[in-house]
Protein backbone atom coordinates (compact mmCIF):
# COMPACT_ATOMS: atom_id res chain seq x y z
CA UNK A 1 0.00 0.00 0.00
CA UNK A 2 1.25 3.20 -0.71
CA UNK A 3 2.12 5.60 1.55
CA UNK A 4 -0.31 8.37 -0.70
CA UNK A 5 -3.00 6.25 0.53
CA UNK A 6 -2.29 7.49 4.20
CA UNK A 7 -2.00 11.06 3.30
CA UNK A 8 -5.23 11.23 1.86
CA UNK A 9 -6.91 9.58 4.89
CA UNK A 10 -4.94 12.50 6.77
CA UNK A 11 -6.65 14.88 4.12
CA UNK A 12 -9.97 13.95 4.15
CA UNK A 13 -9.81 13.67 8.31
CA UNK A 14 -9.02 16.96 8.08
CA UNK A 15 -11.56 18.38 5.42
CA UNK A 16 -14.35 16.85 7.42
CA UNK A 17 -12.85 18.22 11.02
CA UNK A 18 -15.51 20.51 11.51
CA UNK A 19 -18.65 18.20 10.61
CA UNK A 20 -17.38 15.82 13.39
CA UNK A 21 -17.10 18.53 15.93
CA UNK A 22 -20.86 19.41 15.04
CA UNK A 23 -21.97 15.70 15.23
CA UNK A 24 -19.70 15.76 18.65
CA UNK A 25 -21.32 18.67 19.80
CA UNK A 26 -24.82 17.46 19.03
CA UNK A 27 -24.55 14.73 20.78
CA UNK A 28 -23.12 16.14 23.88
CA UNK A 29 -26.05 18.67 24.34
CA UNK A 30 -28.30 15.28 23.96
CA UNK A 31 -26.50 13.01 26.45
CA UNK A 32 -28.77 9.78 27.34
CA UNK A 33 -28.31 7.06 29.86
CA UNK A 34 -27.20 3.80 29.49
CA UNK A 35 -29.77 1.18 27.76
CA UNK A 36 -31.88 4.64 27.08
CA UNK A 37 -29.63 6.00 24.38
CA UNK A 38 -32.65 6.21 21.72
CA UNK A 39 -32.05 9.74 20.65
CA UNK A 40 -28.25 8.85 20.20
CA UNK A 41 -29.18 5.83 18.09
CA UNK A 42 -31.43 7.33 15.83
CA UNK A 43 -29.30 10.26 15.16
CA UNK A 44 -26.38 7.34 14.03
CA UNK A 45 -28.70 6.00 11.81
CA UNK A 46 -29.57 9.14 10.30
CA UNK A 47 -25.84 9.85 9.49
CA UNK A 48 -24.95 6.23 8.39
CA UNK A 49 -28.34 6.33 5.97
CA UNK A 50 -26.19 9.72 4.74
CA UNK A 51 -23.39 8.17 4.09
CA UNK A 52 -25.13 4.81 2.26
CA UNK A 53 -23.56 2.78 4.60
CA UNK A 54 -26.04 -0.58 5.78
CA UNK A 55 -26.93 -0.40 9.14
CA UNK A 56 -28.84 -2.65 11.73
CA UNK A 57 -29.64 -2.50 15.19
CA UNK A 58 -28.49 -5.40 17.86
CA UNK A 59 -30.81 -4.73 21.04
CA UNK A 60 -32.62 -1.31 21.22
CA UNK A 61 -30.13 0.97 21.17
CA UNK A 62 -27.24 -0.84 19.65
CA UNK A 63 -26.27 -0.14 16.02
CA UNK A 64 -23.78 -2.10 13.57
CA UNK A 65 -22.39 -0.45 10.43
CA UNK A 66 -21.36 -2.73 7.40
CA UNK A 67 -19.37 -1.45 4.74
CA UNK A 68 -17.61 -3.41 1.88
CA UNK A 69 -14.60 -2.51 0.33
CA UNK A 70 -15.16 -2.11 -3.60
CA UNK A 71 -11.38 -2.21 -4.69
CA UNK A 72 -11.43 -3.44 -8.81
CA UNK A 73 -8.06 -5.92 -7.83
CA UNK A 74 -9.52 -8.20 -5.53
CA UNK A 75 -8.55 -11.84 -4.23
CA UNK A 76 -9.70 -14.44 -2.31
CA UNK A 77 -7.50 -13.38 0.71
CA UNK A 78 -8.47 -9.71 0.48
CA UNK A 79 -12.55 -10.19 0.14
CA UNK A 80 -12.03 -12.25 3.44
CA UNK A 81 -10.72 -9.46 5.64
CA UNK A 82 -12.43 -7.99 8.29
CA UNK A 83 -12.68 -5.58 11.19
CA UNK A 84 -14.02 -3.97 13.62
CA UNK A 85 -14.05 -0.79 14.72
CA UNK A 86 -15.91 0.31 18.33
CA UNK A 87 -17.57 3.49 19.77
CA UNK A 88 -19.09 3.38 23.22
CA UNK A 89 -22.48 5.66 22.90
CA UNK A 90 -23.98 6.17 26.49
CA UNK A 91 -23.45 9.75 29.06
CA UNK A 92 -23.02 9.26 32.92
CA UNK A 93 -25.73 10.32 35.48
CA UNK A 94 -24.00 13.73 36.70
CA UNK A 95 -25.01 17.29 36.21
CA UNK A 96 -23.05 19.59 33.64
CA UNK A 97 -21.12 22.78 35.29
CA UNK A 98 -19.67 23.61 31.99
CA UNK A 99 -21.37 26.62 30.41
CA UNK A 100 -21.13 26.20 26.45
CA UNK A 101 -23.70 26.66 23.21
CA UNK A 102 -23.60 22.91 23.46
CA UNK A 103 -24.14 22.12 26.67
CA UNK A 104 -26.58 19.53 27.96
CA UNK A 105 -29.85 19.94 27.55
CA UNK A 106 -31.04 16.72 29.54
CA UNK A 107 -31.29 17.54 33.18
CA UNK A 108 -28.33 16.10 35.64
CA UNK A 109 -27.28 13.99 32.37
CA UNK A 110 -23.52 14.25 30.97
CA UNK A 111 -21.49 13.10 28.14
CA UNK A 112 -18.74 13.42 30.79
CA UNK A 113 -16.54 10.64 29.37
CA UNK A 114 -15.99 11.61 25.97
CA UNK A 115 -18.42 9.00 24.30
CA UNK A 116 -20.15 12.23 22.47
CA UNK A 117 -16.74 12.33 20.93
CA UNK A 118 -16.32 8.50 20.47
CA UNK A 119 -19.51 7.97 18.88
CA UNK A 120 -18.41 11.37 16.40
CA UNK A 121 -14.81 9.88 15.60
CA UNK A 122 -16.06 6.71 14.42
CA UNK A 123 -18.90 8.28 12.14
CA UNK A 124 -16.15 10.81 10.66
CA UNK A 125 -14.08 7.36 10.14
CA UNK A 126 -17.11 6.08 8.36
CA UNK A 127 -17.05 8.57 6.19
CA UNK A 128 -13.61 8.81 5.54
CA UNK A 129 -13.82 4.78 4.45
CA UNK A 130 -16.98 5.37 2.52
CA UNK A 131 -14.93 7.81 0.34
CA UNK A 132 -12.05 5.11 0.08
CA UNK A 133 -14.29 2.40 -0.49
CA UNK A 134 -12.69 2.12 -3.94
CA UNK A 135 -9.12 1.47 -2.00
CA UNK A 136 -9.76 -1.04 -0.19
CA UNK A 137 -11.30 -4.79 -1.02
CA UNK A 138 -12.66 -6.83 2.82
CA UNK A 139 -14.93 -5.54 5.14
CA UNK A 140 -15.26 -3.09 7.77
CA UNK A 141 -18.17 -3.58 11.08
CA UNK A 142 -19.13 -0.31 12.67
CA UNK A 143 -19.96 -0.92 16.47
CA UNK A 144 -21.33 1.55 18.14
CA UNK A 145 -22.26 0.48 21.13
CA UNK A 146 -24.83 1.13 23.99
CA UNK A 147 -24.34 0.75 28.31
CA UNK A 148 -20.71 0.86 29.05
CA UNK A 149 -20.84 2.73 31.82
CA UNK A 150 -22.71 -0.06 33.46
CA UNK A 151 -20.95 -2.63 31.82
CA UNK A 152 -23.61 -4.17 30.06
CA UNK A 153 -23.08 -3.04 26.11
CA UNK A 154 -19.83 -5.08 25.65
CA UNK A 155 -21.39 -8.39 27.00
CA UNK A 156 -24.55 -7.59 25.05
CA UNK A 157 -22.63 -7.45 21.96
CA UNK A 158 -20.19 -10.14 22.80
CA UNK A 159 -23.52 -12.56 23.02
CA UNK A 160 -24.61 -11.62 20.01
CA UNK A 161 -20.83 -11.40 18.20
CA UNK A 162 -22.48 -13.68 15.32
CA UNK A 163 -24.15 -10.34 14.31
CA UNK A 164 -21.38 -7.59 15.28
CA UNK A 165 -17.84 -9.15 15.27
CA UNK A 166 -18.53 -11.60 12.89
CA UNK A 167 -15.68 -13.09 11.20
CA UNK A 168 -13.37 -10.32 12.41
CA UNK A 169 -9.28 -10.50 12.54
CA UNK A 170 -8.95 -7.33 14.27
CA UNK A 171 -11.17 -5.48 16.25
CA UNK A 172 -9.91 -1.50 17.43
CA UNK A 173 -11.21 1.05 19.76
CA UNK A 174 -10.83 4.48 20.98
CA UNK A 175 -11.08 6.62 24.49
CA UNK A 176 -10.41 10.01 25.01
CA UNK A 177 -7.80 10.78 27.54
CA UNK A 178 -7.32 14.26 29.30
CA UNK A 179 -3.98 13.34 31.19
CA UNK A 180 -2.59 12.89 27.59
CA UNK A 181 -1.44 16.21 25.60
CA UNK A 182 -3.66 16.91 22.19
CA UNK A 183 -2.16 15.65 19.54
CA UNK A 184 -0.54 12.34 21.04
CA UNK A 185 -2.65 8.90 21.06
CA UNK A 186 -1.45 6.12 23.75
CA UNK A 187 -1.02 2.90 21.67
CA UNK A 188 0.53 1.11 25.24
CA UNK A 189 1.13 -2.46 25.44
CA UNK A 190 0.12 -5.04 28.12
CA UNK A 191 -2.27 -4.29 31.22
CA UNK A 192 -4.31 -0.86 30.29
CA UNK A 193 -7.30 -0.76 32.64
CA UNK A 194 -8.35 -3.08 35.48
CA UNK A 195 -11.23 -5.11 36.04
CA UNK A 196 -14.27 -3.70 37.39
CA UNK A 197 -16.72 -5.35 39.95
CA UNK A 198 -19.47 -4.16 42.10
CA UNK A 199 -20.11 -5.39 45.12
CA UNK A 200 -23.36 -4.90 47.42
CA UNK A 201 -23.40 -6.06 50.98
CA UNK A 202 -26.45 -6.53 52.97
CA UNK A 203 -26.11 -6.68 56.93
CA UNK A 204 -28.68 -8.64 58.92
CA UNK A 205 -28.51 -7.82 62.42
CA UNK A 206 -31.34 -7.24 65.48
CA UNK A 207 -33.43 -3.97 66.75
CA UNK A 208 -32.54 -2.78 70.47
CA UNK A 209 -32.31 0.50 72.32
CA UNK A 210 -29.01 1.72 72.59
CA UNK A 211 -28.63 1.39 76.60
CA UNK A 212 -29.65 -2.60 75.82
CA UNK A 213 -26.84 -3.97 73.18
CA UNK A 214 -26.37 -6.97 74.29
CA UNK A 215 -30.21 -7.42 73.06
CA UNK A 216 -29.16 -6.11 70.11
CA UNK A 217 -27.15 -6.92 66.93
CA UNK A 218 -25.58 -3.99 65.92
CA UNK A 219 -25.40 -3.82 61.76
CA UNK A 220 -23.90 -0.46 61.72
CA UNK A 221 -21.02 -1.75 63.81
CA UNK A 222 -20.58 -4.71 61.69
CA UNK A 223 -20.97 -2.98 58.66
CA UNK A 224 -18.19 -0.13 59.87
CA UNK A 225 -16.04 -3.49 60.51
CA UNK A 226 -16.37 -4.66 57.06
CA UNK A 227 -14.83 -1.71 55.71
CA UNK A 228 -11.87 -1.16 57.98
CA UNK A 229 -11.36 -4.98 57.40
CA UNK A 230 -11.30 -4.92 53.30
CA UNK A 231 -8.15 -2.39 53.44
CA UNK A 232 -6.59 -5.43 54.56
CA UNK A 233 -6.85 -7.62 51.66
CA UNK A 234 -5.12 -4.90 50.09
CA UNK A 235 -2.54 -4.59 52.67
CA UNK A 236 -2.11 -8.65 53.57
CA UNK A 237 -3.38 -10.45 51.11
CA UNK A 238 -1.72 -8.98 47.85
CA UNK A 239 1.49 -8.54 46.50
CA UNK A 240 2.45 -4.58 47.09
CA UNK A 241 3.86 -4.82 43.24
CA UNK A 242 0.44 -5.53 41.91
CA UNK A 243 -2.28 -3.08 42.08
CA UNK A 244 -5.57 -3.52 43.75
CA UNK A 245 -7.94 -1.26 45.20
CA UNK A 246 -11.40 -1.93 47.38
CA UNK A 247 -13.12 1.04 47.88
CA UNK A 248 -16.60 1.21 49.84
CA UNK A 249 -18.59 4.39 47.72
CA UNK A 250 -21.71 4.29 50.36
CA UNK A 251 -22.60 3.14 53.75
CA UNK A 252 -26.14 3.23 55.15
CA UNK A 253 -27.87 2.18 58.27
CA UNK A 254 -30.06 2.89 61.08
CA UNK A 255 -33.40 4.75 61.97
CA UNK A 256 -32.80 6.67 64.47
CA UNK A 257 -29.75 8.45 66.99
CA UNK A 258 -30.61 5.77 70.06
CA UNK A 259 -31.63 2.53 68.20
CA UNK A 260 -29.08 -0.47 67.33
CA UNK A 261 -29.24 -0.68 63.76
CA UNK A 262 -31.13 -3.77 62.50
CA UNK A 263 -30.00 -3.97 58.98
CA UNK A 264 -26.86 -2.19 56.85
CA UNK A 265 -26.10 -1.82 53.39
CA UNK A 266 -22.64 -1.03 51.83
CA UNK A 267 -21.57 -0.92 48.12
CA UNK A 268 -18.33 -0.72 46.38
CA UNK A 269 -15.64 -1.93 43.83
CA UNK A 270 -12.98 -3.82 43.68
CA UNK A 271 -10.27 -3.35 40.49
CA UNK A 272 -7.63 -5.78 39.83
CA UNK A 273 -5.20 -6.26 36.67
CA UNK A 274 -5.08 -9.98 36.89
CA UNK A 275 -7.73 -12.32 36.13
CA UNK A 276 -6.17 -14.35 39.08
CA UNK A 277 -5.97 -11.57 41.30
CA UNK A 278 -9.50 -10.62 40.22
CA UNK A 279 -10.78 -13.94 41.48
CA UNK A 280 -8.77 -14.00 44.55
CA UNK A 281 -9.54 -10.43 45.86
CA UNK A 282 -13.44 -10.97 45.34
CA UNK A 283 -13.46 -14.12 46.96
CA UNK A 284 -11.44 -12.71 49.94
CA UNK A 285 -14.15 -10.01 50.15
CA UNK A 286 -17.56 -12.15 50.82
CA UNK A 287 -14.96 -14.29 53.15
CA UNK A 288 -14.56 -11.40 54.75
CA UNK A 289 -18.08 -9.23 55.08
CA UNK A 290 -19.55 -13.13 56.09
CA UNK A 291 -17.44 -14.29 58.86
CA UNK A 292 -17.69 -10.49 60.68
CA UNK A 293 -21.07 -10.40 60.67
CA UNK A 294 -20.63 -14.35 61.72
CA UNK A 295 -18.77 -13.01 64.61
CA UNK A 296 -20.79 -10.24 66.26
CA UNK A 297 -23.94 -12.76 66.00
CA UNK A 298 -25.37 -11.54 62.93
CA UNK A 299 -25.08 -12.63 58.82
CA UNK A 300 -24.41 -10.92 55.66
CA UNK A 301 -24.80 -11.39 52.20
CA UNK A 302 -22.54 -9.94 49.18
CA UNK A 303 -23.95 -9.74 45.70
CA UNK A 304 -21.75 -9.20 42.49
CA UNK A 305 -21.93 -7.22 39.49
CA UNK A 306 -19.36 -7.85 36.48
CA UNK A 307 -18.61 -4.61 34.44
CA UNK A 308 -15.62 -5.28 33.14
CA UNK A 309 -12.54 -7.93 32.44
CA UNK A 310 -8.91 -6.63 32.65
CA UNK A 311 -8.18 -4.81 29.44
CA UNK A 312 -4.84 -6.10 27.80
CA UNK A 313 -3.44 -4.35 24.55
CA UNK A 314 -1.31 -7.59 22.73
CA UNK A 315 2.26 -6.11 22.09
CA UNK A 316 2.13 -6.45 18.22
CA UNK A 317 -1.19 -5.17 17.72
CA UNK A 318 0.43 -1.96 19.26
CA UNK A 319 2.88 -1.84 16.89
CA UNK A 320 0.65 -2.50 14.00
CA UNK A 321 -1.32 0.40 15.29
CA UNK A 322 1.55 3.02 15.95
CA UNK A 323 3.21 2.01 12.69
CA UNK A 324 0.12 3.17 10.98
CA UNK A 325 -0.04 6.10 12.76
CA UNK A 326 3.36 7.26 12.10
CA UNK A 327 2.70 6.27 8.33
CA UNK A 328 -0.40 8.27 8.39
CA UNK A 329 0.53 11.57 10.41
CA UNK A 330 4.55 10.92 10.59
CA UNK A 331 6.42 10.42 13.69
CA UNK A 332 5.81 11.54 16.84
CA UNK A 333 2.05 11.39 18.11
CA UNK A 334 2.40 7.85 19.78
CA UNK A 335 2.81 7.25 23.19
CA UNK A 336 3.67 3.52 24.55
CA UNK A 337 4.51 4.34 28.00
CA UNK A 338 0.82 5.75 29.25
CA UNK A 339 -0.05 4.72 33.03
CA UNK A 340 -1.85 1.68 34.31
CA UNK A 341 -5.50 3.02 34.63
CA UNK A 342 -7.84 1.39 37.22
CA UNK A 343 -10.55 2.07 35.27
CA UNK A 344 -12.42 0.22 33.46
CA UNK A 345 -13.90 -0.41 29.76
CA UNK A 346 -15.76 -3.59 28.42
CA UNK A 347 -14.03 -3.09 25.45
CA UNK A 348 -12.18 -6.01 27.52
CA UNK A 349 -14.87 -8.16 26.32
CA UNK A 350 -14.13 -8.32 22.76
CA UNK A 351 -10.64 -8.72 23.13
CA UNK A 352 -11.70 -11.95 24.57
CA UNK A 353 -12.68 -12.83 21.06
CA UNK A 354 -10.72 -10.98 18.49
CA UNK A 355 -6.96 -9.88 18.69
CA UNK A 356 -7.44 -5.92 19.25
CA UNK A 357 -6.13 -3.02 20.52
CA UNK A 358 -7.78 0.14 22.79
CA UNK A 359 -6.12 3.37 21.69
CA UNK A 360 -6.08 6.23 24.57
CA UNK A 361 -6.54 9.71 22.02
CA UNK A 362 -5.17 12.76 23.98
CA UNK A 363 -7.17 16.09 24.14
CA UNK A 364 -5.65 17.54 27.62
CA UNK A 365 -4.17 21.41 25.87
CA UNK A 366 -3.18 23.92 28.65
CA UNK A 367 -4.08 26.05 26.15
CA UNK A 368 -8.32 25.26 26.15
CA UNK A 369 -9.44 25.88 29.85
CA UNK A 370 -11.44 22.48 31.08
CA UNK A 371 -9.74 19.92 28.60
CA UNK A 372 -7.33 18.52 31.45
CA UNK A 373 -10.22 18.11 33.74
CA UNK A 374 -10.83 14.12 34.60
CA UNK A 375 -13.32 11.98 33.40
CA UNK A 376 -16.38 12.05 35.04
CA UNK A 377 -16.73 15.35 36.49
CA UNK A 378 -19.36 17.97 36.41
CA UNK A 379 -16.56 20.01 34.07
CA UNK A 380 -14.83 17.81 31.68
CA UNK A 381 -14.05 19.15 28.23
CA UNK A 382 -11.61 18.10 25.00
CA UNK A 383 -10.03 19.51 22.93
CA UNK A 384 -11.91 19.44 19.89
CA UNK A 385 -8.36 19.65 17.53
CA UNK A 386 -7.85 16.29 19.02
CA UNK A 387 -10.68 14.55 17.21
CA UNK A 388 -9.09 14.45 13.57
CA UNK A 389 -6.14 12.40 15.03
CA UNK A 390 -8.82 9.97 16.19
CA UNK A 391 -10.66 9.75 12.92
CA UNK A 392 -7.21 9.21 11.07
CA UNK A 393 -6.54 6.32 13.47
CA UNK A 394 -9.65 5.01 12.69
CA UNK A 395 -9.31 5.13 9.23
CA UNK A 396 -5.63 4.39 8.53
CA UNK A 397 -5.56 1.27 11.01
CA UNK A 398 -8.58 0.10 8.81
CA UNK A 399 -7.30 0.56 5.83
CA UNK A 400 -3.78 -1.33 6.63
CA UNK A 401 -5.54 -3.90 8.20
CA UNK A 402 -7.92 -4.28 4.91
CA UNK A 403 -4.90 -4.24 2.02
CA UNK A 404 -1.87 -5.48 4.32
CA UNK A 405 -2.12 -7.16 7.08
CA UNK A 406 -4.67 -9.61 6.79
CA UNK A 407 -3.04 -10.65 3.62
CA UNK A 408 0.27 -11.66 5.41
CA UNK A 409 -1.36 -13.85 8.29
CA UNK A 410 0.07 -16.87 8.33
CA UNK A 411 -2.53 -19.66 6.15
CA UNK A 412 -3.17 -23.07 7.17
Amino acid sequence: MKDSIYQKVAGLAQQKKEQVILLRRDFHAHPELSLKEFRTTQKIEEELDRLGIEHFKVSETGVIGVLKGKAKEKDQVGDHAVIALRADVDALPICEANETDYKSQADGVMHACGHDSHTAMLLGAASVLKEMEGDFSGTVRFLFQPAEEIGAGGKIFRKEKERTLADAQRVFGIHCAPDLQSGLIGVTPGINNASVDHFTIRVQGKSAHVCIPEKGVDALYIGSQIVAALQGIVSRETSPVEPVVIGVGRFEAGSAYNIIAESAELEGTTRNVSKENREKVNRLVTETAKSIAALYGGSAEVEWEDFALPLINPAQICQEVSQVVDLTLGEGHVKSDRVVSLSGDDFSEYQEEVPGVYAYLGVGNPKVPGTQNALHTVNFGIDEDALTLGVSAYAAYTLWWLNEGYANLPRQ
